[in-house]
């Protein structure tokens, strides 16, 4: 999931921050590519609108 891509769909790094919880600056220094986690809980807050990068989608599998 790109940063990029995130900020459009919440209308800025303000409402993205609101959104989950945190601070602006703490989305202003992710990089180009959402935070794992983040990713994860962008993609539930979003019904799916956005969704998590295949990466993402294996860190949150339980390991057999």
């Amino acid at each position: 999931m790109k940063k990029s891509d995130v900020l459009a769909h919440f209308n800025g790094v303000s409402k993205v921050a609101a959104a989950l919880g945190i601070s602006p600056g703490a989305v202003s220094q992710w990089p180009d590519e959402v935070p794992v986690l983040r990713q994860l809980q962008i993609q539930a807050i979003t019904g799916g609108q956005l969704r998590a990068s295949a990466d993402a989608l294996k860190f949150s599998q339980p390991s057999a």
